[in-house]
Protein backbone atom coordinates (compact mmCIF):
# COMPACT_ATOMS: atom_id res chain seq x y z
CA UNK A 1 0.00 0.00 0.00
CA UNK A 2 2.80 2.16 1.14
CA UNK A 3 4.24 1.87 -2.19
CA UNK A 4 1.65 2.36 -4.38
CA UNK A 5 0.62 5.46 -2.40
CA UNK A 6 3.78 6.79 -2.96
CA UNK A 7 4.19 5.64 -6.48
CA UNK A 8 1.15 7.15 -7.28
CA UNK A 9 2.08 10.44 -5.63
CA UNK A 10 5.30 10.85 -7.13
CA UNK A 11 3.85 10.34 -10.20
CA UNK A 12 0.66 12.89 -9.59
CA UNK A 13 3.25 15.30 -9.19
CA UNK A 14 6.37 14.80 -11.01
CA UNK A 15 6.68 16.86 -14.46
CA UNK A 16 8.25 14.37 -15.50
CA UNK A 17 5.54 12.12 -16.84
CA UNK A 18 4.78 10.79 -20.48
CA UNK A 19 1.16 10.89 -21.68
CA UNK A 20 0.71 7.22 -21.74
CA UNK A 21 1.25 7.24 -17.85
CA UNK A 22 -1.13 9.10 -17.07
CA UNK A 23 -4.01 7.39 -19.58
CA UNK A 24 -4.04 4.28 -17.11
CA UNK A 25 -3.99 6.25 -13.81
CA UNK A 26 -7.67 5.96 -12.91
CA UNK A 27 -8.09 1.80 -13.20
CA UNK A 28 -4.66 1.51 -11.44
CA UNK A 29 -6.10 4.05 -8.59
CA UNK A 30 -9.61 1.94 -8.95
CA UNK A 31 -8.36 -1.36 -8.21
CA UNK A 32 -5.73 -0.60 -5.80
CA UNK A 33 -8.49 1.13 -3.76
CA UNK A 34 -11.10 -0.67 -4.10
CA UNK A 35 -9.68 -4.00 -2.54
CA UNK A 36 -8.68 -2.35 0.60
CA UNK A 37 -12.07 -1.39 0.76
CA UNK A 38 -13.35 -4.62 0.39
CA UNK A 39 -10.95 -5.70 2.65
CA UNK A 40 -12.29 -2.83 5.31
CA UNK A 41 -16.07 -4.25 5.17
CA UNK A 42 -14.72 -7.99 5.47
CA UNK A 43 -12.99 -7.49 9.19
CA UNK A 44 -15.14 -4.85 10.49
CA UNK A 45 -17.96 -7.49 11.37
CA UNK A 46 -15.53 -10.38 12.21
CA UNK A 47 -13.84 -7.88 14.74
CA UNK A 48 -17.34 -6.65 16.31
CA UNK A 49 -17.92 -10.59 16.63
CA UNK A 50 -14.61 -11.64 18.00
CA UNK A 51 -15.34 -8.86 20.90
CA UNK A 52 -18.99 -10.09 21.40
CA UNK A 53 -17.48 -13.94 21.49
CA UNK A 54 -15.44 -12.25 24.64
CA UNK A 55 -17.98 -10.71 26.57
CA UNK A 56 -18.99 -12.76 29.06
CA UNK A 57 -22.85 -12.25 30.59
CA UNK A 58 -23.32 -11.06 33.79
CA UNK A 59 -26.03 -13.41 35.30
CA UNK A 60 -23.08 -15.94 35.92
CA UNK A 61 -23.99 -17.70 39.91
CA UNK A 62 -20.56 -18.42 40.96
CA UNK A 63 -16.81 -16.77 40.15
CA UNK A 64 -13.62 -18.56 41.12
CA UNK A 65 -10.49 -16.50 40.23
CA UNK A 66 -7.50 -19.13 39.36
CA UNK A 67 -3.98 -17.62 40.01
CA UNK A 68 -1.43 -19.84 38.09
CA UNK A 69 1.68 -19.94 39.94
CA UNK A 70 5.20 -21.53 39.05
CA UNK A 71 4.06 -25.37 40.12
CA UNK A 72 0.43 -24.53 41.41
CA UNK A 73 -2.55 -22.99 41.00
CA UNK A 74 -4.01 -21.35 43.80
CA UNK A 75 -8.60 -20.74 43.34
CA UNK A 76 -10.31 -18.17 45.63
CA UNK A 77 -14.00 -18.46 45.58
CA UNK A 78 -14.78 -15.02 45.41
CA UNK A 79 -18.32 -15.16 46.75
CA UNK A 80 -17.67 -16.72 49.91
CA UNK A 81 -15.61 -15.78 52.34
CA UNK A 82 -12.12 -17.00 52.84
CA UNK A 83 -12.81 -19.61 50.94
CA UNK A 84 -9.03 -20.32 48.78
CA UNK A 85 -6.96 -23.22 48.43
CA UNK A 86 -4.08 -23.83 46.25
CA UNK A 87 -3.68 -26.88 44.26
CA UNK A 88 -0.54 -29.01 43.69
CA UNK A 89 0.30 -31.75 40.82
CA UNK A 90 0.37 -34.94 42.08
CA UNK A 91 3.61 -36.57 41.49
CA UNK A 92 4.07 -39.25 38.93
CA UNK A 93 5.30 -41.95 41.05
CA UNK A 94 1.78 -41.82 43.43
CA UNK A 95 -0.58 -42.10 40.29
CA UNK A 96 -2.54 -44.84 40.61
CA UNK A 97 -4.31 -46.92 38.07
CA UNK A 98 -6.80 -44.87 35.20
CA UNK A 99 -5.49 -41.63 36.56
CA UNK A 100 -3.89 -39.04 33.82
CA UNK A 101 -0.26 -37.58 34.20
CA UNK A 102 -0.08 -34.19 34.25
CA UNK A 103 -3.75 -33.45 35.06
CA UNK A 104 -3.99 -34.95 38.49
CA UNK A 105 -4.01 -33.15 41.47
CA UNK A 106 -4.44 -33.10 45.29
CA UNK A 107 -7.21 -30.77 45.50
CA UNK A 108 -9.60 -30.07 42.36
CA UNK A 109 -11.45 -27.36 41.97
CA UNK A 110 -15.46 -28.37 42.50
CA UNK A 111 -18.21 -26.43 41.02
CA UNK A 112 -21.74 -27.16 41.03
CA UNK A 113 -24.16 -28.62 38.62
CA UNK A 114 -26.41 -26.50 36.16
CA UNK A 115 -24.65 -23.27 37.38
CA UNK A 116 -23.12 -20.66 35.05
CA UNK A 117 -19.78 -20.45 36.41
CA UNK A 118 -17.35 -17.31 35.72
CA UNK A 119 -13.31 -17.87 35.42
CA UNK A 120 -10.90 -15.08 36.29
CA UNK A 121 -7.75 -15.79 35.56
CA UNK A 122 -4.28 -14.46 35.88
CA UNK A 123 -0.68 -15.59 36.83
CA UNK A 124 1.82 -14.26 39.25
CA UNK A 125 5.28 -15.33 37.47
CA UNK A 126 4.84 -16.49 33.80
CA UNK A 127 2.38 -17.05 31.33
CA UNK A 128 -0.09 -20.60 32.44
CA UNK A 129 -2.10 -22.22 30.63
CA UNK A 130 -5.71 -23.24 32.49
CA UNK A 131 -7.53 -26.01 31.17
CA UNK A 132 -10.49 -28.33 31.62
CA UNK A 133 -10.17 -30.82 28.54
CA UNK A 134 -13.68 -32.14 29.59
CA UNK A 135 -15.37 -29.09 29.61
CA UNK A 136 -13.38 -27.48 25.88
CA UNK A 137 -12.21 -24.58 28.21
CA UNK A 138 -8.40 -23.47 28.03
CA UNK A 139 -7.55 -20.03 28.81
CA UNK A 140 -3.77 -18.70 29.18
CA UNK A 141 -3.05 -16.87 32.69
CA UNK A 142 -0.80 -13.75 31.46
CA UNK A 143 1.37 -11.88 34.84
CA UNK A 144 -0.49 -8.52 34.73
CA UNK A 145 -3.97 -9.47 32.66
CA UNK A 146 -6.97 -10.45 33.85
CA UNK A 147 -8.64 -12.76 31.33
CA UNK A 148 -12.29 -14.53 31.73
CA UNK A 149 -14.17 -17.64 30.54
CA UNK A 150 -17.86 -19.06 31.64
CA UNK A 151 -19.18 -22.42 31.31
CA UNK A 152 -21.80 -24.15 32.53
Amino acid sequence: TTLVGYLTASFMLSSLTSRYILEQQTIETVWTILPAIILIFLALPSLRLLYLLDEVGMSCLLTIKATGNQWYWGYEYSDFKGMEFDSYMLPEDTLETGQYRLLEVDRRMVVPTKTDVRMLITSNDVIHSWAVPSLGVKVDAIPGRLNQTSFM
